[in-house]
């Protein structure tokens, strides 16, 4: 397949170091320090985000804390605070909607943006849009915030784009360098080809990106054995296959417990908040669930799931804390729990509800928006019910990657 002929329309920015450099932001005298954001601070708590600084020292996202510490022990570790990322992902919402209504947060600190309608109005090159974007970021949101820009004809080459120079970085690939590009790449620079695709890719000869995008779309379904092959052929040659916004098959928060617990009535508050966590995320994306699910990990190594149907879909946190509790019993945990786990499962649109001879369905639903609102004004948790306030401790706010819808909510329904 020939590569795209048509100019470049799509822009993915990556607000960089996220986390670690809104907090540099935040208080100027963290500013040029090694900075991480760790879940938890202890030792062997993991590390979400490390500043620019950080990661020149060989300190990486989803390192220990204590191993981050081997390696620069003056490093200044933070608990998160969820609210001023937020705050910063609103700023970038509303200023990128300056440029164009058809934008798509795709997480806290990344959106992708559509630009092919506002060029021709505006009749402004997109290299020069971008780095009016940037230069509006330092001086309308953060001083210290930077983003690596990316831009291409389709979505994926935008996001590789804007992870080839971070941090600041601005690029573009389109039908003049992509040869070039492709030849400064390895397989597992590509989102979505690690170890396991790339073996499969070297069975087949193909070793480089530019084998990838030269190699026949016969070969590439016989590596992926499935039309994934054809996609990715698509994708390399600067195509949009990855517009499509497919379902997700469940929401659910796990926490890991530093404490020794094991006892059911140790875990039930836990429980209870973890499921009060989930519900309000899977309201907010617009979803009923008919399924429930918990996982358990021991800390001797061993572990136990079990999933349960539900007579219909639900919404409400207590229709699934019941099921999760039974669940919770016939585990009888005997040794101290490393990590519990609760999702939902069975996802359906929340558009309808279906009427009970015995319960009024809108009160409900009243009740859990009034419920969620007050959440989203104030914070998670200010309203929630008693037997999860036993568990405020272990489970507190925190941000969930990847689900920006949640975010999409709340900036709808605070202006």
């Amino acid at each position: 397949m020939e590569f795209n002929p048509l100019p470049s329309g799509v822009m993915h920015i990556d607000l960089n170091s996220c986390f670690a450099s809104v907090e540099q932001q935040a208080n100027p005298r963290l500013r040029g320090k090694p900075v991480a954001v760790a879940a938890f601070t202890t030792p062997r708590g993991c590390i979400l985000a490390a500043s620019v600084e950080a990661k020149r020292l060989g300190i990486k996202t989803g390192m220990r804390v204590g191993d981050a510490r081997s390696l620069y022990p003056k490093l200044v570790v933070l608990s998160p605070d969820p609210w001023k990322y937020r705050n910063v992902h609103l700023k970038l919402r509303k200023l990128v909607s300056d440029y164009t209504a058809d934008f798509s947060p795709k997480s806290i600190d990344e959106f992708v943006l559509n630009m092919a309608d506002y060029l021709p109005l505006k009749k402004t090159p997109l290299k020069s849009v971008a780095r009016e974007i940037k230069q509006r970021i330092k001086s309308e949101i953060g001083n210290w915030l930077t983003v690596s820009i990316g831009m291409a004809p389709n979505r994926y080459l935008a996001k590789i784009a804007a992870g080839l120079k971070k941090p600041d970085g601005l690029d573009e690939i389109n039908k003049d360098n992509f040869l070039d590009v492709y030849s400064g790449l390895k397989l597992t620079d590509l989102t979505g080809i690690k170890g396991r695709n790339a073996a499969r890719l070297n069975g087949m000869g193909i070793y480089s990106v530019l084998d990838f995008y030269e190699a026949p779309v016969w070969k590439l379904r016989a590596a992926f054995h499935s039309i994934t092959g054809f996609y990715w052929n698509a994708r390399l040659s600067g195509y949009e296959i990855d517009s499509t916004e497919f379902g997700r098959r469940s929401y659910g928060n796990s926490v890991a417990l530093g404490r020794n617990l094991s006892r059911i009535e140790e875990l039930s508050p836990i429980l209870a908040r973890l499921t009060e966590k989930m519900c309000s995320r899977l309201r907010g994306a617009g979803y009923k669930a008919s399924g429930i699910h918990l996982m358990l990990i021991f800390k001797n190594g061993s572990w136990w799931h079990r999933g349960r149907r539900l007579p219909q879909p639900q919404f409400d946190s207590r229709d699934f804390y019941k099921p999760a509790f039974r669940l919770l019993i016939e585990a009888a945990p005997a040794s101290p729990v490393l990590n519990i786990a609760v999702s939902c499962f069975g996802l359906t649109r929340a558009d309808s509800l279906q009427l009970e001879f015995f319960e009024d369905m809108g009160k409900k639903q009243n009740l859990t928006r009034a419920v969620d609102g007050i959440n989203e004004r104030w914070g998670s948790f200010s309203v929630g019910s008693a037997r999860s306030f036993g568990g405020a401790q272990t489970v507190i706010d925190r941000i969930a990657f990847g689900g920006i819808k949640e975010l999409e909510e709340f900036s709808l329904n605070t202006g």
